[in-house]
């Protein structure tokens, strides 16, 4: 089979694979995207809360704040200049007892030292302003978080990446790929199977970053981490909606939590809960409502018996087990697993999608200095 030869394949056509081609086809770069499945974005990209976050939860200098905060700005303006549904309606964290409100204030610090300093600590009857059926017993404001429509914001990306020249071959599985002296040969399946020679690869496959980077010779096993799932259910509310905002109980370890938000229809989903799965399945257990109700009734108490369905389910890639904290996004490059022009992403979970625009950014960059 003869090689075409190309500037960069990204793998994967997920929110932050079409964000990386869209800012690499604005700089020039030819670029082809490879996507196993048939249509942008079908897992972790569009089964998630589409919130914006402020980045307020992520320990200082981490890659995760340095990109959620700097995505924020981007991604808001992005959304305003391309015409994405956004709506920029503010989230409230809160405390349901008094042992949490100190939690709150540890919050607001962290944040402060990522550079946010628009958070403010509400009593509860000054959250009851903001959101009258709320209970709590503290709250903190984070008034640049927001919602958006995630889909059209992955459109919007592929419309601009396309239209500089990017080609996004669909139904195209990468089976196999080899590192060689003048760049990296990539293999594909699907009905037209062809081998690609790239001068720089980047594995922005989600779920499937690992099995990719096991696929390609020349990349040691032993840099490439261990991936698990966890699984977060939404369930949805039939009735009226309680918030105009987002409402976030206080952060467990691995989680944020099931927290209430609402789209641009006005409808209220609860989630993500957190289910350790070994396999990826879709299928919400509408048995895990009892989970839903007694966490939620915890900040709303009037919600109704009957009111939840169950909606739809996500699967975070994580880089560590169940029981071992926060991790972190990784980026690796050659300096880490020896393979000029490779770059590896592992573990974009929340928050990918706010991040996208600036780990798209911080890619380029990488690419441009040759690293």
């Amino acid at each position: 089979m003869p090689l075409d030869h190309i500037d960069t394949v990204v793998i994967g056509a997920g929110v932050i694979g079409i964000a990386i081609a869209r800012t690499l086809a604005l700089a020039g770069r030819e670029t082809i995207v490879l996507e196993s499945a048939g249509a942008i974005g079908t897992e972790t990209s569009s089964r998630n809360s589409e919130v914006i976050h402020a980045g307020i939860y992520y320990p200082q200098n981490s890659l995760k704040a340095r990109f959620c905060v700097a995505g924020r700005e981007r991604l808001y303006a992005y959304c305003r200049k391309h015409g994405v549904p956004h709506k920029n309606c503010g989230k409230l964290v809160v405390a349901t007892d008094d042992q949490q409100v100190p939690k709150l204030a540890e919050l607001q610090n962290n944040a402060q030292r990522n550079g946010i300093d628009d958070l403010r600590l509400l009593t509860a009857a000054e959250a009851r302003e903001y959101e009258p059926e709320l209970h709590c017993v503290a709250a903190l404001l984070s008034p640049s978080t927001g919602i958006l429509d995630s889909h059209a914001y992955m459109l919007a990306l592929q419309g601009e990446a396309e239209a500089n020249g990017t080609v996004i071959a669909f139904n195209t599985p990468v089976i196999a790929g080899q590192a060689h002296p003048n760049g990296i040969e990539i293999r594909t399946g699907g009905d037209h199977p062809y081998a690609l020679l790239a001068r720089n690869v980047i594995n922005a496959a989600g779920l499937w970053a690992q099995p990719i980077a096991h696929k390609i010779r020349g990349v040691p096993p032993q840099t490439i981490p261990p991936r698990y799932f966890a699984k977060g259910n939404y369930f949805t509310l039939t009735g009226r909606p309680p918030f105009g905002r987002l409402v976030y109980p206080l952060a467990t370890a691995g989680s944020l939590g099931i927290h209430s938000t609402v789209d641009f229809t006005g409808q209220v989903k609860f989630g993500p809960d957190t289910e350790w799965v070994d396999e990826i399945d879709y299928k919400v257990d509408p048995a895990r409502d009892q989970i839903f109700y007694e966490t939620i009734r915890r900040y709303w108490p009037a919600l109704p018996d009957g009111a939840l369905t169950p909606g739809y389910s996500g699967i975070r890639p994580k880089l560590v087990p169940q029981g071992q904290g926060a991790q972190d996004f990784m980026i690796q490059g050659p300096d880490q697993h020896g393979v000029p022009g490779l770059l590896n992403l592992y573990g974009i979970e929340s928050p990918g999608l706010t991040s996208s625009l600036a780990i798209a950014a911080h890619t380029a960059d990488i690419l441009a200095q040759g690293r």
